[in-house]
Formats: C-alpha cells, sequence, structure tokens
C-alpha cells in the first residue's frame, strides 16, 4: 500500500501536465485599453495556475518519507437534536509526511445511518499557541455517502458526491497516541483516537 501511495502521489501524468500548462502561461497578458492601446496586466489566473502547480510539485514527492496513523471516532455528539440522527462513528487511515502534510481516507456512518468515505488531504500545524502538545490540523477532500433525501444535508451534493473539509484541534500525549476534536461543519464534533506507527 506504501508503494502504492507514492506512485499516486508521483504521478509524471498529472504532475507533467501542471507544469507544461505552467510554463505555457504568460506571468503577464496584454489586455486592451478604451483607447484602442495594447498594455500589460498582470495575470492574476496565470499566478493562482502556478501556484497550485508549486503546490503539486511539493506534494508530489515526499511520501515514502513518514509515518502511517491509524484512528478511530467512537462518539460524535450532534450540536442539534433531531430524531433522524443516528450514531455516528469513523475509522481512518492516513500517511503522514515528514513536513506535516497528510493524505487518508476514513469509512463512517454519517448522521442518518448510510455508509460514507471521506478521501483527503491535508496538514497538521504542531506547537500550536506555543504548547509541545497542542496541535490544529486541516484536510479537504470528497465525500461520498449522502444519498436519498439526506443528499441536501452537505452543499454541492451531486448524486452522493460532495466537496468536504475538516478544521480540528488535538493533543499528542506522545510519539505514538493523540486524541483529536474535528468540527463537522455546524452539524457535530467528533472525536478521534489515532496511533502513530514511527
Amino acid at each position: 500500500m506504501r508503494a502504492t501511495l507514492a506512485v499516486f502521489f508521483r504521478s509524471h501524468t498529472l504532475l507533467g501536465l501542471a507544469s507544461t500548462l505552467v510554463a505555457a502561461l504568460p506571468t503577464q497578458a496584454q489586455t486592451k485599453t478604451a483607447g484602442g492601446h495594447t498594455g500589460l496586466a498582470t495575470s492574476s489566473w496565470a499566478r493562482a495556475t502556478a501556484a497550485l502547480a508549486a503546490t503539486a510539485d511539493t506534494l508530489g514527492s515526499g511520501w515514502d518519507q513518514g509515518h502511517w496513523r491509524a484512528a478511530v471516532s467512537p462518539y460524535a455528539p450532534h450540536l442539534r437534536y433531531s430524531p433522524e440522527h443516528a450514531d455516528v462513528w469513523a475509522v481512518a487511515l492516513e500517511r503522514q509526511r515528514n513536513d506535516r502534510w497528510m493524505a487518508g481516507g476514513s469509512f463512517f456512518n454519517n448522521s442518518f445511518g448510510q455508509p460514507s468515505t471521506y478521501v483527503y488531504l491535508g496538514k497538521r500545524f504542531p506547537q500550536l499557541l506555543g504548547h509541545s502538545q497542542l496541535f490544529g490540523q486541516f484536510s479537504g477532500g470528497l465525500l461520498y455517502g449522502y444519498r436519498g433525501k439526506y443528499e441536501n444535508k452537505v452543499p454541492f451534493n451531486h448524486n452522493g458526491f460532495s466537496p468536504g473539509a475538516l478544521a480540528s484541534i488535538g493533543w499528542q500525549f506522545n510519539r505514538q497516541a493523540s486524541l483529536t476534536v474535528h468540527a463537522v461543519g455546524d452539524a457535530a464534533v467528533m472525536f478521534q483516537f489515532a496511533w502513530d506507527w514511527r
């Protein structure tokens, strides 16, 4: 699995395409002024694409260094009561790089009892507020599982697929064990226990 993940993130096809696109883009775009003269204007689209390509290049290597993390979330209390709510639990496996970038996947039972998945990329921020054991974490990715009459419970849902994001805060007890609290939108908070293999 480690080798598969490394190959995925080192995909020369995707990174090569991004690099080719950026190389072909001018850093300045010619525009016509009101008087019909051609002037130079900085292209924000070219800068944004270059930044994305640089990020893709950064994330394209380094996955062979780091460690694996397994996590379980046995409990996620809802912030508002609904008779439709089911118990929420989750299990996850992620690869943590040495520079704190991470990629992973989670299988969970959503708020309405539907089996769901979350595939994500994120970053951990250690020593939050100057405390050596306190950390922040953010991830974003793709959700699947909110279907049928519950499709509108997550934004931008299309046939069960929707974007997802988690903002989290946690405490690292030692080199292996940690506890993280995830903000699940404005619907719930999820308590997650994790173990790092390093």
